[in-house]
């Protein structure tokens, strides 16, 4: 059981498409931790969490193919802008920014499952 397991993971991140999905629900579980630690007060915990939300879009848009085509530019564009909004989210403790965000990631992760049908 736990060696299949292992193999079944280890699947799952050898997989290019399957990785971008796991970086996409990353962000949604780090920004879900942002919302925790503002209503707690907590803002060692709300940076630490938003500087790794911001950490898996600057890793996005490392491994973007601007030979592809445009979409590679509106990607980049648009992940630099979900950096921002975390940048000033952190800053003035603003929920909605993070819901934002959440949504902008939802919506690239139904995306990125139509596209690649995972």
């Amino acid at each position: 059981m736990g060696i299949e397991a292992y193999n079944q993971q280890n699947a799952v991140s050898d997989d290019p498409y399957a990785l971008i999905l796991k970086l996409y629900e990353g962000v949604i579980k780090y920004l879900s931790f942002v919302k925790s630690a503002i209503e707690d007060e907590n803002i060692e915990a709300k940076f630490t969490y938003i500087n790794k939300a911001i950490a898996i879009f600057d890793e996005l848009r490392n491994v973007l193919d601007f030979d592809g085509g445009e979409v590679a530019y509106y990607l980049d564009g648009l992940y630099l802008y979900q950096i921002e909004t975390l940048f000033s989210a952190g800053v003035d403790d603003n929920i909605n920014s993070i819901n934002q965000v959440i949504k902008v990631t939802q919506g690239l992760i139904d995306a990125w499952k139509d596209e690649t049908g995972l």
